[in-house]
């Protein structure tokens, strides 16, 4: 101990001191969020949910329910329909299964963008997000400061970047929402004798002029913002993973409340697990809707971050060794569970002939959660355009209308949902403005032998991405970066050969500025670019000349 001298104890003391510094910085930079944003909770209350007529009109020809399922960042690989799936199938997905066995698979069904809420956007509204500005994510401001500053420890390219000249041009997340002229697939279909109601996610708007309620849905069990916690913290049957590498999660873990909204009611707890819950009161609004055309989009957060699983789910996947894929295992299986309990419950009603059920997720499966196989056999991740960021399970099921069994290869897209609903509920689609998805059902059946698209595009500012027929062009304009790849030959994109054909490159990127001069700007501008490795998970070392992109948010 006497052989430090004064400055030396000085010096250890100091460092003492900056180490609690930087430690109790971040810890209250996490949590003031927190403190100044979430409102109480309280305790559990029943759900009474609104009751159709007692018997159905025998005289009358009732068009078909429709029920959108939406899981939240469900990797391509997490399901076993495809024969894979979590831990080389351990955790099978047969009611999700079922829905494509039954119906038809898109082989090449994309998400409406490669991040929750934009994608959302494409399904309420039919349209290309960046038609109407809903260009990123929304997120509170101090979310983007803290992943901004806090980011992991791997470096690549330029490293994350916030950009605080923005911060004064950002709405409070609240006003983040679809535009109040866009007309949304709950308010045509309530306008044409539907009852309307939304579960679980909702990530488009938190302020009344945005919320579900307000947007055409008659009925809202679910929460405003982009995530929720599926138990408390404490709960003993709560089993959680915490990725201590990743930004994301810390943020989530300190900030995310256990809660649901009812029709704008005050934040209540649910009484058991969030996703047993949606699917549980999904059940009880089929029973008391029966005998009236509804429509329900249940959209699942499972199993997006944070990793939360109910203890039951994790001790039946004992023979995964792996933690934190045994908690992500155990999520999925739920989210299989409460699929199955919507369809026997169309089926105990009465209801299943009658009911077009379509299931896909919002985007890929997200790299920030440390596990390698959730997209295979795709590259690529969440808030990347490659193909496992956007190529998204995607099945349709209405028995008598879709025949069962059929794989339908031509490329579709989130925002067919809604057009796909109005043509089976025989509803004109709105004539005052570009409609860019189309109803896929005439399509799968033969009776259109044509493609339903010929070009499909994506954009999340400077990154975008057009498909034409099996070709695909990505570029990266902060990078100066261009993908070309030919998906007939290479559909995962393993090889880049855009320097072999610069007149396919050029004429791609025409078509891209041509798209482009139909869309308009962001109506908030981005607070955060962040590099995205398209062969690895956050968790990982990066390696010499990996490819990466750059995403904004």
């Amino acid at each position: 101990m006497g052989s430090l001298s004064r400055l030396g104890w000085i010096a250890v003391l100091l460092a003492i001191i900056a180490g609690a510094g930087y430690f109790y910085g971040e810890w209250f930079l996490l949590r003031v969020p927190g403190w100044l944003r979430n409102p109480h909770v309280e305790a559990n209350r029943p759900v009474v949910w609104s009751t159709g007529p007692e018997g159905a009109n025998a005289s009358q020809k009732r068009p078909p329910n429709i029920v959108v399922i939406l899981a939240d960042d469900l990797g391509f690989n997490d399901i076993t329909f495809y024969g894979g799936g979590i831990a080389e199938g351990v955790v099978p997905t047969p009611n999700i299964d079922r829905i494509g066995k039954e119906g038809v698979n898109f082989l090449n069904g994309y998400a409406g963008n490669a991040t929750c809420a934009p994608s959302r956007a494409a399904i309420m509204t039919g349209r290309y997000p960046t038609r109407f500005g809903f260009e990123f994510t929304p997120v509170p401001a101090s979310f983007a400061k803290f992943v901004g500053h806090f980011q992991a420890d791997e470096k690549i390219g330029e490293g994350t970047r916030y950009l605080a000249e923005n911060e004064h041009d950002v709405p409070d997340m609240a006003d983040q929402g679809i535009p109040a002229n866009e007309v949304t697939i709950a308010k045509l279909l309530q306008q044409n004798g539907y009852h309307t109601i939304h579960f679980g996610k909702w990530h488009l708007g938190e302020n009344p002029q945005f919320v579900p309620e307000n947007r055409g849905f008659d009925e809202s069990l679910g929460f405003y913002s982009g995530a929720s916690k599926y138990l408390r913290d404490d709960d003993p049957d709560s089993v959680n993973s915490y990725q201590n590498f990743d930004p994301i999660d810390k943020f989530l873990w300190a900030n995310l409340q256990y809660m649901v909204r009812f029709n704008g009611s005050k934040p209540f707890y649910p009484d058991r697990y969030m996703t047993d819950y949606l699917g549980e009161q999904a059940v009880k609004a089929i029973e008391a809707n029966k005998n009236r055309p509804f429509f329900m989009y249940l959209a699942f957060n499972a199993p997006h971050t944070p990793l939360q699983a109910l203890k039951a789910d994790y001790d039946a996947l004992s023979n995964i060794s792996d933690h934190r894929l045994r908690v992500y295992g155990a999520m999925v299986r739920s989210l299989d569970r409460n699929v199955g309990r919507v369809l026997d419950a169309l089926k105990a009603q009465g209801l299943e002939d009658n009911t077009l059920v379509i299931f896909t997720s919002d985007n890929g499966g997200a790299n920030y959660i440390g596990l390698p196989k959730i997209n295979q056999p795709y590259r690529g991740w969440k808030l990347t355009f490659f193909e496992g960021g956007i190529h998204t399970p995607y099945f349709m099921r209405w028995p008598g209308q879709i025949p069962a069994g059929i794989s339908y290869e031509r490329p579709v897209s989130h925002f067919d949902i809604f057009a796909t609903a109005m043509g089976a509920a025989n509803v004109p689609m709105p004539a005052d403005r570009v409609m860019d998805g189309v109803n896929v059902i005439p399509y799968v059946t033969g009776a259109i032998s044509s493609a339903p698209h010929d070009l499909l595009f994506w954009r999340s500012g400077q990154y975008k991405v057009v498909r034409s027929g099996d070709w695909k062009y990505q570029i990266s304009e902060y990078q100066k970066k261009v993908w070309l790849f030919d998906l007939k030959s290479d559909r995962t994109e393993q090889r880049n050969v855009a320097d072999a054909n610069p007149d396919k490159v050029s004429e791609l990127a025409g078509q891209l500025a041509r798209h482009e001069a139909s869309q308009v700007k962001p109506l908030w501008p981005t607070l955060l670019s962040a590099p995205v490795p398209i062969d690895r998970p956050l968790g990982t070392k990066s390696k010499p000349g990996e490819e990466f992109v750059y995403w904004d948010n």
